[in-house]
């Protein structure tokens, strides 16, 4: 009796093509410039400004280790608390002044039957394409005694007005409130304005049917959807409030003005590391501000989280 022959194995299909796997070092080669670029300039400069933080330096090459005495000494100085007050100041002004008049503006250029939006629009944001440094020699030249703008005009709408009146030293922090407030309402405009444009239209015509009136409406439909966003615009200018420095020192010539008024916690670094030589206090001013603006940043989250689940 014979015996069927075996099976043969199915044939091997035939490729489609060669691929052959690269070797594993060849992903680490791609992403070597981006390592090596991260370590070199933050990695690095941030644990030396850490270790930076607890040294007394006398110039950049005599450094003593002091441990925490930088920090003590700093929640003891006055100066620095008077930056603080003077930073808190200047924020404290951005949001409750600057941000509502974005979102005036906004409002007032979103409405449909507005002639000229697009142009508004430019005009209004046209300042914020400028920087930091032309607005505070703008606004110098504009506060000076005698010959600025400011002073020009008033004396000759009022002649009794004094032409040689130093704005810029007996109201230093209003004038870099105006001197921001000329540069960033536009520019947080343009946030709100996105944002108006987001709320359904069908909400509006629901509450106006219901007998809601303007301020019912802004209350209870439109400031609920556009909640996101703000609370990032206030994120976003209190920020910058607290690294404040370019404005005030073109406006006030490198210093803080009299009584240090116009001293900001930034500025005050500056002078601390580069003027006077201390490259460890400042580093422990620069953490300290570091760390507050991570609490800020930590609560903006927390309150958008909060307001999401509601």
């Amino acid at each position: 009796m014979s015996h069927p022959a075996p099976a043969s194995p199915p044939a091997a299909p035939t490729p489609r093509g060669h691929y052959r796997a690269e070797p594993l070092w060849v992903p680490w080669l791609c992403l070597a410039p981006f390592i090596l670029t991260t370590v070199v300039f933050l990695a690095w400069p941030l644990l030396q400004s850490v270790l930076l933080a607890f040294k007394q330096t006398y110039g950049p090459r005599n450094a003593v280790w002091v441990g925490l005495e930088n920090f003590t000494f700093l929640f003891r100085d006055p100066l620095f608390w008077k930056a603080v007050g003077n930073t808190a100041l200047f924020a404290l002004g951005s949001v409750f002044v600057q941000l509502p008049l974005s979102l005036g503006l906004a409002m007032l250029l979103n409405r449909p039957g507005l002639r000229g939006r697009a142009v508004f629009r430019l005009v209004f944001f046209a300042p914020s394409l400028v920087g930091l440094v032309f607005v505070g020699l703008l606004f110098s030249l504009m506060f000076a005694p005698r010959t600025g703008l400011v002073n020009t005009v008033l004396h000759g709408v009022f002649p009794a007005f004094d032409p040689e009146f130093p704005w810029l030293e007996v109201y230093i922090m209003p004038a870099l409130i105006l001197a921001a407030l000329w540069l960033y309402v536009g520019f947080n405009m343009v946030y709100f304005l996105a944002a108006l444009q987001n709320v359904p239209e069908e909400l509006l015509e629901a509450a106006s049917l219901d007998g809601a009136g303007p301020w019912q409406r802004f209350r209870h439909v439109v400031l609920p959807e556009i909640i996101p966003i703000a609370s990032f615009v206030v994120l976003m200018s209190l920020l910058g409030s607290l690294q404040l420095f370019e404005l005030p020192f073109v406006l006030l010539n490198g210093g803080g003005g009299p009584d240090n008024r116009g001293l900001t916690v930034v500025m005050y670094l500056y002078q601390t590391g580069f003027i006077t030589g201390d490259l460890g206090y400042a580093s422990a001013i620069g953490w300290v501000l570091a760390l507050g603006m991570a609490m800020f940043a930590f609560a903006q989250k927390r309150f958008i989280r909060r307001h999401e689940e509601n």
